[in-house]
């Protein structure tokens, strides 16, 4: 994908790459009625909105929805939704870490990494600074629960699912009509996993391959492997990952059915 520019991927569906490490971002609709699909690192919300602009003009999204709030895909969140106006939804499960204002809180929804490497630099620093740093990203005031009837603000004909495991509350979107699948970090399209695949992740180069988020990034991976699995028995036409390029076509059902084929000889 373009990092300056959105892509196609569907009707109505535009992908963006904000940078080598944010999450992808999704723009789906027209200039009538969008919405935006998580927002990347902090302070990619400019680049954001000019993306907007060029595909949309004048027109704000209806909304801003979230896969999961770990800061690679809601990172902008909040700085897009005071310049737009408009509320945030999530999946209940994540509304606890979004509206954090301690420490305590954050620790509560630590991924291995974050225990490994985020939590222990965090905890060198005074004490107020980081609740003080953790406040001022809280979503309190903007943050919205997606509605428990699986329908998507903003987006008629589309669906969330719920895909825990990444992350408590991780949601995927879905249209039915035409099979797009937007997965956020349940399922990849390159292995995080691996020194090598981090690298393509870098420079957005090699193959794009069907993955699960690695164990490091995972707060309950058991979970995660069981939502992956069951994205992958949708059988997508386009399935449009947080990280990686988005695949379509014979390359996607080609790696569905050996993704099926591998776990029915487990």
């Amino acid at each position: 994908m373009n990092r300056r520019m959105a892509d196609r991927i569907a009707r109505d569906v535009h992908a963006y790459a904000p940078s080598a490490l944010a999450g992808n971002v999704y723009l789906v609709g027209t200039a009538d009625a969008w919405a935006l699909i998580d927002a990347g690192m902090p302070k990619q919300g400019e680049r954001i909105r000019g993306v907007a602009a060029a595909l949309f003009g004048t027109s704000v999204p209806s909304a801003i929805l979230l896969t999961h709030v770990h800061p690679d895909h809601a990172g902008s969140a909040l700085e897009l939704a005071r310049a737009w106006r408009v509320p945030i939804h999530l999946h209940p499960a994540e509304m606890d870490l979004a509206t954090a204002t301690d420490l305590a809180t954050v620790t509560r929804y630590a991924t291995p990494l974050d225990r490994a490497v985020v939590l222990p630099l965090m905890r060198l620093m005074p004490r107020r600074r980081v609740d003080a740093m953790i406040q001022a990203d809280s979503l309190e005031g903007w943050a919205r629960t997606l509605p428990p009837d699986g329908s998507v603000p903003g987006l008629p004909g589309w669906t969330w699912i719920a895909t825990p495991g990444h992350s408590p509350g991780h949601v995927a979107f879905h249209r039915e009509e035409d099979d797009v699948l937007i997965t956020g970090d349940a399922l990849l399209t390159v292995n995080l996993g691996s020194p090598s695949g981090f690298v393509q992740a870098l420079v957005r180069r090699g193959r794009a391959r069907l993955c699960d988020p690695p164990r490091y990034l995972d707060l309950d991976h058991g979970a995660a492997v069981v939502s992956a699995a069951a994205l992958v028995r949708l059988h997508p036409r386009v399935l449009a990952p947080g990280h990686g390029r988005p695949l379509a076509g014979a390359a996607l059902d080609a790696q569905l059915r050996a993704r099926e084929g591998a776990h029915g000889a487990t």
